[in-house]
């Protein structure tokens, strides 16, 4: 299953390391954290594919971009193959690594490419930004909270409240959409100041503020189309009975 945990804007690996650990039954198998002046990442993970060498954070091959993931992206062998004619090196045989390498080549367009199930915390050392995003149907959670100038996401809720500055207040519309619906719609929550972030959707962080925007929505087109194109024709028989019960 897997989890991530992160702060924007500060240096605490303690309290990234205290986010993970509210989150350990997410991922059992191992942690890993990266660290620096604008961002700290962490993860737990459930070690499914490439056991011996996906440990996250996973990054670039120079390093400068570092991805923390929960999920599955299920064509992730076609994506290596095309990325690898594209020139780019691999150092594992996990399907995390085709994030980084997805999003060097086709930026914030590269989720399109995805055929999976994922929550997704990119950082870009070049851009100082950070890049959050759902999967199209929102299979894997992701909530994020925003303190003053930083922002803090996470699989679970319970991470983000081991921020001290999260207050623990119930958001009464959340509450009165629960009591109507049997859910709570995002990007409400049942805690004030804390979101999901929708379905489909991708958020930027950078020092001018966030930035989100939907790349992904179930359509549907109208097909004029008679019943008889759906369910086919009746027989003779429904015919018959038909007529002969109207008339009855």
């Amino acid at each position: 299953m897997c989890g991530i945990a992160g702060i924007y804007g500060v240096s605490d690996k303690p309290l990234v390391k205290r986010m993970c650990d509210k989150i350990i039954h997410r991922g059992p198998d191992e942690d890993g954290y990266y660290v620096d002046d604008k961002v700290s990442l962490g993860m737990r993970r459930l070690s499914i594919i490439d056991l011996n060498t996906g440990s996250q954070p996973i990054f670039n091959e120079d390093g400068s971009i570092v991805v923390v993931f929960n999920g599955e992206i299920y064509n992730f062998k076609e994506l290596r193959e095309e990325l690898e004619q594209n020139g780019h090196k691999f150092q594992t045989n996990s399907d995390t690594e085709v994030i980084v390498h997805a999003y060097e080549d086709y930026g914030y367009e590269c989720l399109k490419r995805f055929n999976g199930m994922f929550a997704i915390a990119l950082w870009d050392t070049t851009r100082n930004e950070l890049f959050l995003a759902r999967d199209r149907m929102g299979i894997k959670p992701l909530y994020y909270a925003r303190i003053d100038e930083t922002v803090v996401f996470a699989s679970e809720i319970k991470s983000i409240l081991e921020h001290a500055g999260i207050k623990r207040a119930v958001n009464e519309r959340a509450l009165a959409d629960y009591f109507i619906l049997r859910y709570v719609p995002a990007p409400l929550t049942l805690f004030k100041g804390i979101r999901k972030l929708e379905p489909g959707c991708y958020m930027v962080v950078t020092e001018k503020g966030i930035e989100k925007k939907k790349y992904w929505s179930l359509e549907f087109e109208p097909i004029h189309k008679s019943q008889d194109f759906f369910y086919g024709k009746p027989t003779e028989d429904v015919e018959r009975l038909g007529k002969e019960k109207a008339y009855s």
